[in-house]
């Protein structure tokens, strides 16, 4: 490789991060069943210890992304506990989850419910979530909805519309400076009629009529099979409106796969024209990496591992693209040209230069070896194993 190449690898490999969701580390389940896992973080502090450990091998997650009502069992109050941990296991407090979907309350809806008691009660939810992200120092709060319906004409889906433009300008109201709402969408799931924010252009409508600080997230795994991300990414980067993502891969819909198990090629091609619309524009974008994945079968640390090195290999991979030359012949129509750039960029193997960087900043060189043996999951297995039992019987 030429030291070109590994300069743009090295470039590329300083300033990339991306957060770790601290449900990734806890026993999570399909609506079919749960898989316990004896190694499985029951409380924050194990999540934290859990998120510790990736970051210390990998040293590119500084952050632990929160959900509110899983990490805060005292809700605001529990901020300070939060920044204790963070001290102690060196990872900080990331973005910020607010549950709009697991009380009974939520059964036809949060923002979306036609009492309007029950919106005050989400609303009230939210602004607690701004206040703990504000106490942390965090930037986004990242919404997502569950709110749809299942059948035909049993819902107003006009008069929901509203509702959510209405109750997503007061949250965007209480905002600090310099913080963010993150506006997410899923075609379907768990309403299978129709979905609130069921795409990028309900997403992107709603981020705009909630204010300047809201912005559409894109979750990998929450668009229909065969759709073209790639061309979403770049409207949204085009329109100033992309704030962040959930990566994770699927084959199918919302999968939750690790990271470049399915279609490597396809987040490739995300990074690319994100780094390819920062070229043009001249300016770095701001756009927050995050992680979406819980894992039933697969150890959760290792996935969680698998994941973040994958995204940092196609990161770099995307970096190597020359982005003058790929101008040049789009410009020209010079159609195998063009899509070679991409292709031999993707075949390139970017792992020694990566391993030669982890060497210079004291980190494994392989991280997965590292963390396999390091004895960690042993003793956390031992640690947990009969409080996950004890989930399990109460599960069952």
């Amino acid at each position: 490789m030429n030291t070109s190449k590994s300069e743009r690898i090295l470039q590329a490999l300083t300033r990339f991060r991306i957060e770790i969701p601290s449900w990734g580390f806890a026993n999570t389940g399909t609506r079919f069943g749960k898989f316990i896992q004896a190694a499985a973080a029951t409380t924050t502090e194990e999540k934290f210890s859990d998120a510790g450990q990736v970051h210390l091998l990998t040293g590119v997650c500084p952050t632990i992304a929160l959900h509110v009502l899983w990490d805060f069992p005292a809700g605001i109050n529990s901020t300070d506990d939060i920044q204790k941990l963070s001290g102690r296991f060196g990872v900080q407090a990331g973005s910020i989850n607010p549950n709009l979907f697991q009380d009974q309350e939520y059964k036809y809806g949060s923002f979306g419910h036609p009492d309007p008691a029950v919106r005050k009660r989400a609303l009230a939810h939210v602004k607690d979530s701004v206040e703990i992200a504000e106490r942390l120092r965090c930037r986004d709060i990242s919404l997502w909805f569950a709110d749809g319906s299942n059948y035909p004409g049993t819902a107003n889906i006009r008069k929901r519309k509203q509702w959510f433009e209405e109750s997503l300008r007061i949250s965007h109201n209480q905002l600090a400076p310099g913080q963010r709402l993150l506006v997410e969408y899923k075609p379907f799931e768990p309403a299978f009629y129709h979905t609130d924010i069921a795409d990028w252009g309900m997403a992107l409508h709603l981020a705009r009529f909630a204010g300047p600080q809201a912005k559409v997230l894109v979750d990998t795994g929450h668009h229909y099979a065969a759709q073209n991300i790639e061309q979403i990414v770049a409207w949204l980067l085009s329109e100033g409106m992309l704030g962040g993502f959930h990566f994770n891969d699927r084959r199918y819909a919302d999968d939750d796969l690790t990271l470049g198990s399915i279609d490597p090629y396809q987040a490739f091609r995300i990074f690319h024209e994100i780094l390819f619309f920062e070229w043009e524009s001249g300016k770095q974008s701001d756009v927050a990496y995050m992680i979406d994945q819980s894992h039933n079968l697969k150890g959760k640390i290792e996935a969680m591992i698998q994941t973040v090195t994958m995204a940092q290999e196609l990161f770099c991979k995307a970096a190597l693209i020359d982005h003058r030359e790929l101008g040049a012949v789009q410009e020209k129509c010079d159609l195998v040209r063009a899509e070679s750039l991409l292709q031999d960029a993707f075949a390139t193997d970017v792992r020694p230069v990566i391993q030669e960087w982890r060497v210079s900043k004291r980190l494994p060189k392989d991280p997965m070896d590292a963390f396999r043996q390091s004895g960690y999951l042993e003793r956390i297995t031992k640690q947990r194993s009969a409080r996950n039992s004890q989930s399990l019987s109460s599960y069952a």
